[in-house]
């Protein structure tokens, strides 16, 4: 880091839940106008660092920090202008709209003096449209099938219009086409709009696609951090994952490629045997 202040950052915090701890002694800073990823295996810690990150868990110690003050002492709908979150899993209330729901991305903006206007209602047309779920305005949310209803949760929270957004496995339901569709829409984000993006993701390969900035986790603790082309090596993947791999050249992208070893060594093909000489 340049030793600037950081938008997002933890200081030594300690994650847990009730008596479990999570993680212990853990800072990490967000890069400002990255598009951060955070990996590692199951159960490691990066969504409940993530969920700290964005205030719905508070460290037992230590402290979150957002625009330099402690997030959990922030007003809650100062922290909703600034910070938006796709948590893991989201429960639309019953009976509700698609545009009503993505609608509700706008709370943080509304007030005694400003009510609904024009401009939200073109943020929440354009955030539809910009995942797809446009023509499924009408439509309830409880009859869309796992893959539109994530994409329904990231409109809204797109239509929140945060410089921060954080996605806990945003590509969850979603079928490789709308996977693809989904983080090229949050790279357009990041290189577009200059927003700063946070995401958890279980797929290795796309996260050293499209991040800009690498954080690796095992066992609550933070193995390794930086670029994809200098985080991403197989000696990394096999210490963090324990998958023996090689790491080759994306050849559509130019970034690091992930490919496992075989479950069984390639055996070479025995030499032929030479022919029989013909006649005698």
């Amino acid at each position: 880091m340049d030793g600037r202040q950081q938008r997002l950052s933890a200081e030594s915090v300690t994650l847990a839940y009730e008596q479990r701890v999570i993680a212990r002694d853990l800072s990490v800073e967000i890069p400002d106008n990255s598009f951060t990823v955070i990996v590692g295996p199951n159960a490691c810690g990066k969504s409940t660092l993530l969920r700290a990150l964005s205030r719905m868990l508070k460290p037992s110690q230590g402290r979150v920090l957002l625009d330099g003050q402690s997030i959990q002492t922030m007003p809650a709908k100062k922290v909703a202008k600034t910070l938006g979150l796709l948590p893991q899993t989201s429960v639309a209330p019953d009976g509700i709209t698609v545009a009503d729901l993505v609608a509700r991305g706008r709370y943080p903006h509304q007030g005694l003096l400003r009510q609904w206007s024009p401009e939200d209602e073109r943020v929440t047309r354009e955030s539809m449209e910009a995942t797809g779920v446009a023509e499924l305005a009408e439509r309830y949310v409880d009859e869309l099938s796992g893959g539109q209803r994530q994409r329904v949760w990231i409109a809204m929270a797109l239509a929140q219009q945060t410089p921060l957004l954080l996605l806990d496995e945003p590509t969850t339901y979603l079928d490789i086409q709308h996977q693809i569709d989904v983080l090229d829409l949050c790279a357009e984000l990041h290189e577009t709009q200059g927003r700063t993006l946070v995401a958890v993701l279980h797929d290795l390969n796309h996260a050293a696609r499209y991040a800009t900035h690498l954080i690796a986790v095992r066992d609550g603790e933070v193995v390794a951090e930086g670029p994809p082309a200098e985080v991403v090596t197989a000696e990394l993947v096999e210490r963090v994952f324990g998958l023996r791999c090689q790491v080759i050249e994306d050849p559509e992208t130019g970034t690091p490629l992930v490919v496992p070893a075989g479950r069984k060594a390639r055996v070479p093909r025995p030499a032929a045997s030479p022919e029989p000489a013909l006649g005698g």
